[in-house]
């Protein structure tokens, strides 16, 4: 049995069609066939259930999918953790992280990161927690700076650091000149806020339950930015943390006296996965520069 036929097999068992899957793995249909037939003849039994030109696979094909899809997972991780080990100023790290950091706290970190470790290379991507998470619950990412999500029993997240929110309104309105309010000031104010499976949406609901009030929910958005542009507009109101980049020429941001209102940020990972060298190297940085 050798990885080349193992990694047919998987592909074939995936797309249930030979032909197709032969144009994926850039062989020809009958070597494809004759590999996936030897296989089962030295497994002893049949992987797939063939009715013409269809191929179905199996109750046997998918229990031997379960242990292959392990195997060649736990391989490719043994593979990596030698490579580690002979290069561990070497690496690539798969970084998420929230839109709101994208313009001042990412950008800084990887800049005086990468001043000792030139060699290491960054794989980035942006989005809202839960998407965060989801990635990093499939593997597709190291390591996601966030904000926390209790129900991932599967993760780790070390706080950071946290960010007051505010009410920021249009200039002009009538609580603009106020030096502070309580949330519940605005209970008559159109809203606007974030998509329901954003983490500041999360925790504005939270807010605002707390307070007692029932918001008008004029637009959903998905970066802070733009919520402060409509606001800036005079459509509604919003609950923000002040992030680099906003322009204020329009707004009048708020501090909030009653209930305190903040969220934090911090850094997660994946328990009992393996983190390369490099990639627990700037774990480690990432906590350090906030401690």
């Amino acid at each position: 049995m050798e990885w080349h036929q193992l990694e047919y097999f998987k592909v074939v068992a995936q797309m249930q069609h030979v032909t197709r899957a032969a144009g994926k793995l850039s062989i020809s249909q009958p070597a494809l066939s004759r590999s996936i037939a030897k296989l089962e003849e030295e497994l002893g039994f049949p992987l797939f259930d063939r009715s013409g030109k269809g191929i179905i696979l199996n109750r046997y094909g998918q229990i031997f999918l379960q242990h292959v899809e392990r195997s060649m997972q736990e391989i490719t991780v043994g593979r990596q953790v030698i490579e580690d080990l002979l290069h561990p100023n070497h690496g690539c790290i798969s970084l998420s992280f929230l839109h709101s950091l994208g313009s001042n706290v990412v950008p800084g970190l990887l800049s005086k990161f990468l001043i000792n470790n030139p060699d290491i290379q960054f794989k980035l991507y942006q989005n809202a927690t839960n998407f965060l998470l989801d990635q990093l619950d499939s593997g597709e990412i190291d390591l996601c700076l966030c904000s926390p999500v209790p129900s991932r029993e599967k993760n780790e997240w070390q706080p950071l650091f946290t960010e007051e929110l505010f009410v920021i309104v249009p200039i002009g309105h009538r609580l603009a000149k106020r030096n502070s309010i309580e949330l519940n000031e605005i209970k008559d104010e159109p809203i606007i806020t974030f998509k329901k499976n954003y983490g500041l949406r999360i925790l504005a609901d939270q807010l605002f339950m707390e307070a007692g009030l029932s918001p008008f929910i004029t637009f959903e958005g998905e970066e802070i930015i733009t919520v402060a542009g409509l606001v800036g507009a005079k459509l509604g109101v919003a609950l923000i943390p002040h992030v680099f980049g906003i322009d204020k020429t329009n707004l009048s941001f708020l501090p909030i006296s009653k209930p305190k209102c903040q969220r934090t940020i911090g850094i997660a990972w994946t328990r009992d996965r393996y983190l390369s060298p490099a990639a627990q190297k700037f774990k480690k940085f990432v906590i350090d520069s906030f401690r």
